[in-house]
């Protein structure tokens, strides 16, 4: 039987509905209690010193990168196998991000070709923990230290995910995460910084409102007053209580959660494992990743449209994670990167597809992927 299995179906139940309804029935649906008590619950679950609340990780990246003092001319160090936001929050400030090529089997920034895209202008790196997995952290943030570097993490995929022991979101200066739509934790849009910089962390709270001070929010309560003032030239990346009753009950679950999507990989992998054309997903042993997503690669180049075509047709959605930023015309045009210079990064470009990857899959819908992919495999290739 034909089944329709999207390539995400956000796990929404009752919990977060009713969380929902007792917003909106309380009259505060912007930032408020509630998303101050997402801050700390989030904060606790993390084991960091300070959390602030935002719209996106867009956001959370862009404060980031204004509260470590990023300036016109500058260069930001990270990979380009990333989504759009990574790069563009750099590009805010006009600086430049100089991008590092990936290792293959990970699809993380290669630590071992940082160092020759240091210069005198860098200013930060920023990792991107693909997929969930971390990236090499010692090593990063030994390279941070002699070059006295910031360390801004791209997490937007590692919710949970562990390096040596450590959650991450414990080890940069500042830890972005993203709780969009398709994220291990959804709030529909939403970010958060985690940093134990009580300075920076003072200063991103009045940047997300305005410039206005932290407790702003508070000047339609009971408790608060119509008079503020603006201390310095702001932004509007506030998250809602809407949004932070959503992040409260999807945060009670997380790691339930995040036990369904390890199950589920741990079975596409012994199902995969003896298949040639199909590279399965390397996993370091210096840490562990959250699964959000499952990235196969395939051997043979040339044939991953008409693989996602043929499993199109059985019904099951499949995305590509990621196209390079710098094959993107804004990147090209702005800075002239040339995709030989990426070998690994575009090896691995021309072979990923990843596959549905969720905490509601059912076991019989993850065998109908399984099976159906191996049949699919199987047509492309004659």
């Amino acid at each position: 039987m034909r089944m329709q299995i999207p390539f995400h179906r956000p796990y929404i139940t009752k919990s977060e509905i009713d969380a929902v309804k007792d917003t909106l029935k309380s009259g505060w649906l912007t930032m408020g209690p509630k998303t101050i008590e997402f801050e700390e619950e989030f904060r606790k679950y993390i084991g960091c010193k300070n959390t602030v609340a935002l719209n996106s990780c867009t956001a959370a990246l862009h404060l980031a990168l204004e509260a470590i003092g990023l300036r016109q001319g500058d260069e930001v160090i990270t990979s380009p196998f990333t989504f759009a936001a990574t790069g563009e929050a750099i590009c805010y400030f006009k600086a430049r991000p100089v991008f590092v090529d990936i290792e293959r089997d990970t699809c993380n920034i290669n630590v071992n070709k940082i160092e020759e895209k240091i210069t005198q202008k860098t200013r930060a790196i920023i990792p991107v923990h693909y997929g969930g997995q971390p990236c090499d952290m010692d090593e990063i943030r030994e390279i941070a230290r002699r070059y006295n570097l910031f360390v801004i993490e791209d997490a937007a995929h590692a919710l949970p995910s562990f390096y040596k022991g450590k959650k991450i979101g414990t080890i940069g200066d500042i830890t972005c995460f993203s709780f969009y739509a398709t994220k291990p934790l959804a709030t529909g849009e939403g970010g958060m910084l985690c940093t134990d910089n009580e300075e920076w962390a003072e200063r991103m709270r009045c940047m997300r409102l305005h410039g206005i001070g932290k407790d702003a929010w508070r000047r339609y309560s009971k408790e608060g007053s119509w008079y503020y003032e603006v201390s310095m030239l702001g932004y509007k990346y506030n998250m809602t209580d809407i949004q932070a009753a959503l992040g409260i009950e999807q945060l009670k679950k997380l790691d339930f959660m995040y036990k369904k999507r390890k199950r589920i990989a741990k079975r596409y992998t012994e199902a995969f494992k003896d298949i040639e054309e199909i590279i399965t997903p390397s996993i370091k042993d210096n840490g562990d990743t959250s699964w959000h997503l499952y990235s196969i690669k395939l051997r043979t180049k040339g044939i991953r449209n008409s693989f996602i075509e043929g499993l199109k047709e059985k019904g099951i959605g499949t995305s590509v994670h990621f196209i390079p930023l710098y094959r993107f015309p804004f990147y090209k045009e702005s800075f002239h990167d040339d995709p030989s210079d990426f070998p690994d990064c575009e090896w691995v470009y021309e072979r990923a597809v990843s596959l549905p990857i969720y905490p509601g899959m059912t076991d019989k819908e993850v065998e109908y992927v399984i099976e159906n992919i191996m049949d699919v495999v199987k047509s492309v290739l004659q």
